[in-house]
């Protein structure tokens, strides 16, 4: 079974077929399913609007999208779309597939939404019922640090941290920049761009679902390089070490965010 956007897709077949009207009655045509039962109903409608505007014909049964297998493709590259423009979407779980049960009676309303948007944001597969979380059982390990740090206070929602997350792709920007300051520490470009975000971002508004405690120590380790750049330009460079400190910086931010990009 193929993931799509978060959507689970299967193919019912049939004669092949090319139809101009579809009709998702017609047994004659190949058709392709896609299980949106994750999915809520704003992400519903705004799949619909995107498959209208493209022309691609489609029906709906229940929560489960209907397409003629004839334009699959053409929907697939809608789901990829909206991936990039207002995903990502949830996973959901199939009620054959092995899973592990959390139940989460005890937590609050705004913990259970923390764990949500996490799961949502790291692809996990999984399904409420109530206020028992099912989880595929493959992802047993990831959810379980996911819960070990909200108990923490280490994985808080925005409403939570009273912030906003850094933009998406921040962490890739300054892995590379980094890691290329490390190998010649006199890259004007990577220089640049890590002076950028220093600029750009806040200690206390880290990317979505990423750990504030590490976030801090990554902003730290980018303070430091900013602040050795900066000794630099102004002279003061005793015993000629603010060089080194530039490159060793670098490397050591590298190392933080290998493991996330």
């Amino acid at each position: 079974m193929n993931k799509q956007g978060g959507a689970e897709k299967h193919e019912t077949r049939a004669d092949a077929g090319e139809p101009i009207d579809f009709d998702p009655t017609d047994e004659s045509i190949v058709k392709v399913h896609y299980d949106l039962s994750a999915w809520n109903f704003e992400q519903h409608a705004d799949l619909s609007e995107a498959l209208a505007e493209s022309g691609i014909p489609h029906a709906w049964d229940g929560t489960e999208l209907v397409v003629p297998e004839s334009v699959e493709e053409a929907a697939d590259a809608v789901f990829e779309r909206l991936e990039e423009e207002i995903g990502p979407f949830p996973v959901g779980l199939d009620a054959d597939e092995e899973s592990v049960e959390y139940g989460l009676d005890e937590w609050s309303g705004a913990d259970r939404t923390t764990l949500t948007s996490a799961m949502v944001e790291a692809q996990i597969p999984h399904r409420w019922e109530g206020t028992t979380l099912l989880v595929a059982a493959d992802a047993e390990e990831s959810v379980d640090d996911l819960l070990d740090a909200i108990e923490a206070g280490e994985l808080m929602s925005a409403d939570e941290t009273g912030t906003g997350h850094a933009r998406d792709g921040v962490l890739g920007e300054m892995f590379v920049a980094a890691n290329k300051l490390g190998k010649n520490e006199f890259d004007v470009k990577a220089r640049n761009q890590l002076l950028e975000l220093a600029d750009e971002l806040d200690a206390d508004a880290p990317p979505y679902a990423f750990a504030p405690a590490m976030w801090k120590q990554v902003m730290s380790k980018l303070d430091s390089i900013v602040a050795a750049i900066g000794s630099e330009a102004t002279g003061a460079t005793p015993d000629g070490d603010d060089d080194s400190a530039v490159s060793v910086g670098s490397k050591q931010l590298a190392a933080l965010l290998r493991q996330y990009v």
